[in-house]
């Protein structure tokens, strides 16, 4: 989803979500569903984890300082910590290396498009040039 550059991540998560088709071989419906979510801190709200469970998604989202500051406070009653396996979060890593590789083209990561048309097939013809090499 393209969106303003001071526009948040966390608001177009379930745009993002929803867009998501993937295609089975043969016939019926694309799936909709990710298998796993693998997320940064700017998606670590408590409404966003709700939305996700209420959607039966998997998700893997370290807590913020401040959320676990807040659950400390307030002793028994701020109750358990959500679920984190770090093995998993490691894996997010290759998303990141994607983004770095992106950021190499000066062009995309200064933006200087200032059409989403032309920002998109921009950074659809660098993505093509980053897989064929």
């Amino acid at each position: 989803m393209l969106t303003p550059g001071q526009a948040g991540d966390n608001p177009q998560l379930l745009a993002v979500l929803d867009a998501i088709r993937v295609h089975r071989p043969g016939p019926g419906r694309p799936r909709k569903r990710p298998d796993m979510l693998i997320a940064d801190k700017g998606y670590a709200h408590d409404s966003t984890r709700r939305t996700l469970r209420r959607r039966g998604i998997r998700h893997t989202i370290p807590e913020r300082v401040d959320q676990v500051a807040r659950r400390a406070a307030k002793g028994r009653a701020g109750g358990r910590a959500p679920d984190f396996d770090q093995e998993t979060y490691r894996r997010r890593n290759v998303v990141e290396r994607c983004f770095n590789r992106l950021k190499h083209w000066r062009d995309l990561a200064t933006r200087f498009a200032k059409r989403a048309s032309i920002y998109q097939a921009s950074l659809t013809l660098i993505a093509a040039l980053i897989w064929l090499r």
